[in-house]
């Protein structure tokens, strides 16, 4: 049977229907909000043997007839995930991960489908919200519901689920996602807001997010599946209990060192010798596997317990950083490069400059754009000393990558400033805690490296937290066993002046707004810190480029006059690049943009000097040093600019009598002319007496000059032909 749920969510009307489509899933929802909707569906499946971890599988995708578009391409058919559709996974799982069961080891798939995309509404919005709903009227144990908004800002306003065209000009853009107490997950992205503004906008969501759990619940209670009966804790208590009174001494000392390495290598020897001395036989693999799990445990409840009671791990203060080391300009051959190290973790980051062919084509449900910054990260194995094979980017290394880089894109020069394509890349090195935030302060390092004029420095650091029955910590900079351990990865990031990026991952259900204010609070001191030590490497962008970039110019020519430059087939602006070695962008807006660029700023200048020739007017009194075209009986024609050209009567080219123009002058011969006037038809009058006779005249003109038509006088073709 059909059921359908409908409430208003903001300026339009959001629905959630189930028992329609997709009726041999466990669990199906096609969620709608304006004219964008998207299926989503859940299904589980038996638990593997032997297997001790949750298969969570979350896979999103856009089908582009949703918005009435064939795939680009020579395939016609959609392929491997996009961009797009791999962040939409991770916003779709880190909300609903923590709310299965501790010990649900059944393999779960949420699969959700853009069906249809209005070209206003996101689709992610509703992905998140149709993986709760199905989630909860299916039988699999859930803890929803939960719910999900976009929250924009424009002026002094908060805005929820602003449209396509409206988060253009937001001054901040944040998924907001909960239960209607707590907030479950936070991202997006500011243009230096304070951290104020931002638990105001979670606040401002906590309404529009109750509405839509109460939606899910009233759908339970029309068509809710009875649930799957939640597992038993599968440790061994007994056996939990003996290996704690007989070791928990040991596991005090071995998680206890600076070093990551020699922690891993403690606890990986404390584990062998418990193997050892409780499972010696090596064919008693059940009993070896419930020794690991009890080992694991109570290495996390030890490193949890510590945290609680005021001591980390490597020694240091909750709220205290660990050793920050900052270098910059350590490759000779790339644009930009740095090195940034906060304890066991560091990035090498490099950047590119490029012009508009290096630009990224990005096309989907919404209109194609181009990409001009972008920024990308890169995991390998031995970064955390281990071994995997190199198979491109995971979901994890876009996911990072697209985070740093809204984290910066806000402080990167204006594309109609600063006209170069700008490609970061973050190659960690070293891995404790936090490299996306590391990547952040190194790619803000290598920018100013580069010689990019940011407009503030941009630094990033992640907060984590322990809870416990009565009280909670909040840990500055975690490591990476803190991570694991711990409840809450909260990444911020922004300048001096306000937030540029925040990402809140939780293990638990949710937090308060007590927890997130004072995650904030610490994430600011932290900020501030770490920006005083980047600045210590560089204080400024660079005054140069890096001799290997290319060099650019931007000019505007007037809009009619982009078909003199670019010619009959393009043959004028071919011959251009040709002669100068440069490449030469003519842009499609309406201010008539061309960019030029070229390896050297000699060859950059002389094209500059063509297009603007070819598109400059003559100016009546202003003096030109033009080569001689055409001689006729009559006079000379003397090309002034590029395919302008106008003629000196014999009567103009001396004070004295003339009898024969090759008299005074010959073809091809450089010669200072006049301007003397310009008709109505464009043709142009010249003197060369005049050149000489005005003391007050010089090349380019002093006084204020009465503009003409820049036309080619018909006589230059006519002299063509008679050659």
């Amino acid at each position: 049977m059909k059921h359908v749920i409908e409430n208003s969510v903001g300026t339009l009307t959001m629905s959630l229907e189930t028992g329609h489509v997709a009726k041999q899933a466990d669990g199906a929802v096609l969620a709608q909000y304006g004219e964008t909707a998207v299926l989503v569906t859940a299904v589980s499946a038996e638990p593997r043997e032997g297997i001790d971890f949750f298969p969570l599988f979350i896979d999103y995708r856009e089908k582009l007839f949703a918005a009435g578009k064939f795939p680009g391409g020579f395939f016609k058919r959609e392929g491997r995930p996009s961009t797009k559709e791999v962040l939409t996974c991770r916003l779709m799982d880190r909300p609903i991960r923590p709310l299965f069961p501790e010990h649900y080891v059944n393999e779960v798939s949420v699969n959700a489908l853009a069906l249809s995309a209005d070209k206003d509404n996101d689709p992610d919005i509703l992905a998140i919200n149709g993986a709760s709903a199905a989630l909860c009227v299916s039988s699999i144990p859930f803890g929803g519901p939960i719910g999900a908004v976009r929250v924009g800002m424009i002026g002094e306003e908060f805005v929820v689920n602003p449209t396509y065209a409206q988060r253009e000009e937001i001054l901040m853009d944040m998924i907001v996602v909960g239960d209607g107490r707590n907030v479950t997950m936070l991202e997006g992205d500011a243009r230096e807001v304070s951290e104020e503004t931002i638990l105001k906008a979670a606040q401002f969501a906590r309404k529009y997010i109750a509405t839509i759990c109460d939606m899910q619940r009233e759908l339970i209670s029309r068509a809710g599946k009875e649930k799957q009966p939640v597992p038993e804790d599968p440790v061994d208590r007994q056996l939990l209990e003996e290996v704690k009174g007989t070791y928990q001494e040991e596991i005090n000392r071995a998680i206890v060192a600076p070093d990551k390495m020699a922690r891993k290598a403690a606890i990986e020897a404390l584990g062998e010798k418990i193997l050892a001395a409780m499972a010696p036989d090596e064919e008693d693999k059940d009993r070896r596997a419930m020794l690991n799990k009890i080992f694991d445990r109570l290495v996390g409840t030890t490193v949890r317990d510590m945290a609680l009671s005021g001591k980390r791990a490597d020694g240091r203060e909750h709220s205290q950083i660990r050793e920050v080391i900052c270098e910059v300009g350590g490759l000779p051959r790339t644009h930009g490069s740095a090195i940034f190290q906060r304890g066991e973790t560091q990035v090498l980051v490099a950047t590119t400059l490029g012009t508009g062919d290096d630009e990224q084509r990005v096309d989907g449900l919404a209109e194609e754009y181009s990409q001009q910054f972008m920024l990308h990260y890169n995991f390998p194995a031995f970064c955390v000393g281990e071994t995997w094979p190199n198979r491109g980017p995971k979901r994890r290394e876009i996911g990072h990558g697209a985070l740093a880089e809204r984290c910066l894109r806000y402080v990167v020069p204006e594309h109609d400033e600063f006209p170069y394509t700008i490609r970061v890349v973050s190659e960690i090195l070293e891995s404790n805690g936090s490299s996306s935030m590391a990547t952040v302060c190194g790619g803000t390092l290598s920018l100013m490296d580069a010689g990019i004029p940011i407009r503030r420095p941009v630094a990033g650091i992640s907060i984590g937290l322990v809870k416990g029955n009565e009280r909670h910590v909040l840990l500055t900079d975690i490591t990476g066993d803190e991570d694991h351990y711990g409840d809450m990865d909260f990444k911020v990031a922004g300048t001096q002046n306000g937030v540029t990026g925040i990402q809140l991952d939780l293990k638990i259900p949710g937090v308060d707004e007590e927890i997130l204010a004072g995650a904030c609070e610490q994430a600011h001191a932290a900020r501030m810190e770490l920006l005083r030590a980047m600045l210590g490497a560089i204080a400024k962008p660079r005054e140069d480029l890096s001799p290997h970039a290319p060099r650019l110019v931007k000019i505007t020519i007037p809009p009619e006059k982009i078909g003199k430059v670019i010619g009959p087939g393009g043959r004028e602006v071919r011959r251009i690049q040709e002669e100068t070695h440069t490449k030469i962008e003519i842009t499609d807006d309406i201010k008539g943009t061309v960019i030029i660029s070229g390896e050297k700023m000699e060859q950059v200048e002389q094209a500059k000097k063509i297009v603007e020739g070819l598109t400059e007017e003559a100016v009546i009194d202003k003096i030109y040093e033009g080569r001689v075209t055409s001689i006729r009986d009559f006079g000379a024609f003397v090309e002034i600019l590029p395919g302008t050209d106008g003629l000196v009567h014999i009567s103009e080219l001396s004070d004295g009598y003339v009898e024969s123009v090759t008299d005074v002058v010959r073809l091809d011969d450089v010669i200072k002319v006049r301007v003397i006037d310009i008709d109505d038809m464009g043709k142009i009058r010249l003197s060369k007496r005049a050149a000489v006779e005005g003391a007050d005249a010089h090349v380019g003109g002093s006084r204020e000059p009465r503009r003409g038509g820049g036309r080619r006088d018909s006589g230059r073709r006519d002299s063509r032909r008679r050659r």
